[in-house]
């Protein structure tokens, strides 16, 4: 009876662990990345960048680069990202694009008009613009040696598809900026 009771108690265990780990295992991959970035976010301040980048994107050797691997598509890996960034109360997104990316034509990736109008629907209402691949190395290189640089790699494998999100300051803007060095000028003139 004992051994009986012990069977059915392993199988239930096993039954029970086996039904609740395959999605809970899931969920901790899709939400571990999510988790670190948010981490990340709340300590990042203006001068930050944040990259969402396709899969052949090279890590870098900077110290002051952190790539995480979150086993996603990138448009998906955007859409979490800016709405955390919309929805923080310090930074807002100043977003990049590869100048690249507007002259691949259909002969040479067959759904890039697809991918173009569906980044243009998610970074339409921010003011972006492009810059050319090798830039964005020579910017995280600058920027890596002051500011911690988070490079977000997708499963994307369109070509030049990336997103460079430098972050600016949410509650201050470069016009109050330009006002108060403008009065601390004067003040001092005076």
């Amino acid at each position: 009876m004992i051994k009986y009771s012990l069977a059915v108690l392993l199988i239930v265990s096993c039954a029970i662990g086996c039904k609740s780990g395959g999605p809970k295992a899931e969920e901790s991959s899709s939400d571990s990345w999510k988790q670190e970035f948010n981490s990340k976010l709340s300590e990042y301040g203006h001068r930050n960048w944040i990259l969402v980048v396709d899969k052949a994107f090279p890590t870098q050797n900077a110290e002051g680069i952190v790539t995480i691997d979150t086993h996603e598509g990138l448009l998906k890996v955007l859409d979490y990202t800016l709405s955390q960034i919309d929805s923080s109360t310090h930074v807002k997104p100043n977003v990049f694009t590869d100048k690249e990316l507007n002259y691949i034509t259909k002969n040479q990736v067959a759904n890039i008009d697809e991918y173009k109008a569906a980044l243009l629907k998610r970074i339409g209402n921010y003011q972006q613009q492009s810059m050319l691949h090798d830039s964005v190395f020579v910017n995280m290189d600058t920027a890596s040696k002051l500011f911690q640089v988070l490079v977000l790699k997708t499963d994307e494998v369109i070509p030049y598809s990336s997103v460079f999100i430098q972050l600016d300051c949410k509650y201050w803007t470069a016009e109050k900026e330009n006002k108060l060095r403008q009065h601390m000028k004067s003040s001092i003139e005076k």
